[in-house]
C-alpha cells in the first residue's frame, strides 16, 4: 500500500513537472556555441574569408527611441537590438573583420545619420539589426524571423547583391533561433517596398553600400518575449546572423575593374574595357549592362580572359552611367558597380 501512494505520488510530480516545464523558456544552443573549442573552430575556418573585412552595424533604435517595449514590457527593442549588435561585433572581430557601429551603447542616432555615418565609415556592407512588432493592437501571437533588402528586382534601384545576403543571413539567423520565416515570403527575404511601396527603408535606400535590415524576431509575442531578455539568446542570434555572414562570403563577391581608367571618350572610339574576377569563375549568363538605366546588350565577355567590352554606338554625346551586374558561379553577385563615362563631340 505504501508503495502503491509512493508511486503514485512520484508520476504525479512527473506530470506536475511536466505541466510546468511548458512554461519554461525554450531555446537550442548551436553545437558552435556549445563549448568554447567549437566555437573556436568554426571561427578559424571561416577567418580566411572575413578577414580584414569592413562591415558597419546599425543597432534599430535607442536613447529617445524606445517605444517598442514588447510584450508585457520586458523585452526593450532598443536594448535587444544593442546586445545582438554587440554580440555580432565580438564574433565579427575575432574573425579579423573591422567592425563600425552606429551607437555602442543607449544613445540616439538620428535615422538619416545612420546611413551618411555607415557611407563614410569605408564600410563595404550594413546591417542594420531590429525586433519586430505587429500592426495590429494587442497581437502577442504573431512572431517569424525575417530579413529585407531594398527595392524589387523590376526596380533599377534593386541590387541582386543585397537579396544574396538577406538570404544567407535568414536561413542561418531562422535556423539558430528554430523560428519560420514568416508566410509572405517563401524563404522569409522581403523586399522595403512591401513595407513602404517605392521608397523602402530609411536605412537601406540611403546606404551606398550593400545593406539589409534583419527583424530577428517578434519581442511583442507572448514567449518569444521571454527569450529574448536572455543574453545567452541574443548570443544566439548574433551567432545566426554571423555564421549567415561567414557562409556569404565562403562563396565569393565577383569583382569588376575598369581596365581602361579614361572615362572621356571621342565618339570616334566608344568601347569600354572591364575585367571581371572571381576564384569560382563569372557566370557568362548573368551579366548585365545597363546605360543609363537602360539594359544594353552591346557586349562581348572573355570567359578565359574576364575581359568584357562595352559598346557605346548608341550614346550622345554628354554625360553617362555604365552599371554592371555580374554573378559568379556559386550564384553570388557582385556588388554595387557604376561608372560615369563622358562622351565628347567630335
Amino acid at each position: 500500500m505504501i508503495l502503491r501512494i509512493v508511486l503514485a505520488l512520484f508520476i504525479s510530480s512527473l506530470i506536475l513537472a511536466g505541466c510546468s516545464a511548458t512554461k519554461d523558456v525554450y531555446f537550442d544552443t548551436p553545437v558552435e556555441l556549445r563549448t568554447p573549442s567549437a566555437k573556436e573552430v568554426f571561427i578559424d575556418k571561416y577567418r580566411p574569408y572575413l578577414n580584414g573585412r569592413k562591415i558597419f552595424l546599425d543597432p534599430g533604435h535607442g536613447g529617445n527611441d524606445r517605444s517598442n517595449t514588447g510584450y508585457d514590457g520586458i523585452a526593450v527593442e532598443a536594448d535587444l537590438n544593442l546586445r545582438v549588435a554587440l554580440a555580432l561585433r565580438d564574433c565579427l572581430r575575432d574573425a579579423g573583420a573591422v567592425v563600425f557601429m552606429s551607437r555602442e551603447k543607449d544613445t540616439t542616432v538620428n535615422l538619416k545619420d545612420r546611413s551618411t555615418i555607415a557611407n563614410a565609415s569605408g564600410a563595404e556592407l550594413f546591417i542594420s539589426i531590429h525586433h519586430n512588432a505587429p500592426g495590429e493592437h494587442n497581437d502577442d501571437w504573431t512572431n517569424y524571423t525575417s530579413t529585407y533588402y531594398h527595392a524589387k528586382d523590376i526596380n533599377y534601384e534593386y541590387e541582386p547583391c543585397n537579396h544574396d545576403i538577406a538570404k544567407y543571413i535568414q536561413r542561418d539567423l531562422a535556423y539558430a533561433m528554430r523560428n519560420s520565416g514568416g508566410l509572405g515570403s517563401f524563404d522569409g527575404t522581403y523586399s522595403d517596398y512591401m513595407i513602404y511601396p517605392g521608397m523602402g527603408f530609411s536605412v537601406l535606400r540611403l546606404s551606398h553600400i550593400p545593406a539589409v535590415l534583419v527583424e530577428c524576431s517578434f519581442n511583442t509575442h507572448h514567449f518569444e518575449a521571454k527569450r529574448l531578455v536572455l543574453e545567452d539568446f541574443n548570443k544566439i542570434e548574433a551567432w545566426g546572423i554571423f555564421r549567415g555572414l561567414c557562409r556569404y562570403y565562403r562563396e565569393g563577391i565577383p569583382q569588376i575593374k575598369m581596365i581602361e581608367p579614361d572615362t572621356c571618350l571621342s565618339v570616334k572610339n566608344l568601347n569600354l574595357s572591364f575585367e571581371l574576377t572571381d576564384s569560382s569563375g563569372i557566370d557568362q549568363s548573368k551579366i548585365k549592362v545597363q546605360i543609363d538605366s537602360v539594359t544594353d546588350n552591346e557586349y562581348t565577355f572573355e570567359p578565359s580572359t574576364g575581359k568584357l567590352v562595352v559598346g557605346l554606338s548608341n550614346v550622345t554625346t554628354g554625360e553617362h552611367v555604365i552599371r554592371i551586374i555580374a554573378a559568379n558561379k556559386n550564384g553570388n553577385y557582385s556588388f554595387p558597380f557604376y561608372k560615369k563615362i563622358n562622351v565628347l563631340k567630335e
